[in-house]
């Protein structure tokens, strides 16, 4: 059931989730329930994100909160009365300026309307996304999961996805991630992006650095719970 601003899973869709799949089903076990708070501020969600692009969570928060300081309200005006040498200032490359540059002005023409962006299907956004430059297919994908709480999204690109996906099957590092998702994702359908939340939680927990894979994790931390 989804608020307008939380995202959450009925029990009915966890465990269509993880019927055809045990090592998703011990996954969704050892975190239990999940829920996601959405991006309200469409424009907001994507400067975000074409920031935080080939960032680690720390680097990308760190510039981000320096942006912010420096713009205030975040908003395409706001960004456009910038020079390049401000917007350097706050850590952004000459690429990434460039981004948001792009996007600011396709915003404030209209070019890429984001009210309308509720009303598409998937396919429809990320055609108008990707059109921004700098926006590619995993931009658009968190847009769809993070911003609009689309339920069948599977970021098979995403760094931490392939990592959590490794771990999860007990796979050597060095396997092809992307193959390995895309082996397993039928299995998942319609519940891609429930499937996406557990693996990256499966990280911020910390499980993927503490443990070599999820049978070691399981069965350490059974045994952590018992008396």
């Amino acid at each position: 059931m989804n608020s307008n601003k939380t995202l959450t899973f009925e029990k009915s869709e966890i465990e269509a989730l993880t019927a055809r799949d045990p090592a998703m089903g011990k996954l969704v076990a050892l975190i239990g329930d999940i829920s996601m708070t959405k991006r309200e501020d469409h424009f907001q969600s994507l400067v975000r994100s074409c920031i935080g692009q080939q960032l680690s969570v720390k680097a990308a928060q760190t510039i981000y909160a320096r942006f912010q300081e420096l713009v205030g309200e975040i908003t395409p005006e706001a960004i456009l009365q910038f020079s390049d040498e401000e917007l350097r200032s706050v850590g952004l490359s000459k690429q990434k300026i460039a981004y948001l540059r792009d996007l600011s002005e396709k915003v404030q023409t209209k070019e890429v309307d984001l009210d309308q962006l509720e009303s598409m299907d998937n396919d429809q956004i990320r055609k108008v996304l990707t059109s921004v430059k700098g926006i590619g297919p995993w931009t658009a994908e968190m847009f769809l999961i993070f911003s609009l709480g689309r339920t069948n999204v599977l970021p098979v690109g995403d760094l931490g996805i392939q990592r959590a996906c490794q771990w999860l099957y007990g796979r050597e590092r060095d396997s092809n991630g992307k193959k390995l998702i895309q082996s397993h994702a039928e299995k998942w359908h319609p519940h891609y992006t429930a499937a996406s939340l557990y693996l990256w939680e499966a990280i911020n927990r910390g499980l993927v650095a503490e443990y070599r894979n999820l049978d070691e994790a399981w069965i350490q931390l059974n045994n952590v719970k018992k008396p």
